[in-house]
């Protein structure tokens, strides 16, 4: 149960310090910063499911699964921003 609640303090400081970081971040260096965030993010997604395939109790495998869908929702976005950063620059063929 300590393990638990110390995983807990460790990923409610993460999300307060990652949330104050990223609203000081200009728009301009937001779309990099999510493409940077993007490769992170599919760690964490790999870490929680070598986490969550731990056999554990029901509450483990509830924030493991809570952790997977984040990270999945944060890669998945990432590449969706990226993407369409990257049509910006394209240029558009004779018509």
């Amino acid at each position: 149960m300590t393990d638990l609640l110390i995983m807990l303090g460790v990923f409610l400081m993460a999300f307060i310090i990652g949330y104050l970081l990223i609203s000081k971040v200009p728009p301009l260096l937001h779309t990099p910063l999510m493409s940077m965030t993007n490769a992170i993010s599919a760690v964490t997604l790999l870490g929680a499911l070598l986490l969550f395939s731990v056999a554990g109790g029901a509450g483990s495998r509830l924030i493991g699964a809570v952790a997977i869908i984040a990270a999945t929702f944060n890669v998945v976005g990432g590449f969706v921003i990226t993407d369409r950063m990257l049509r910006m620059f394209k240029t558009r063929g004779k018509g």
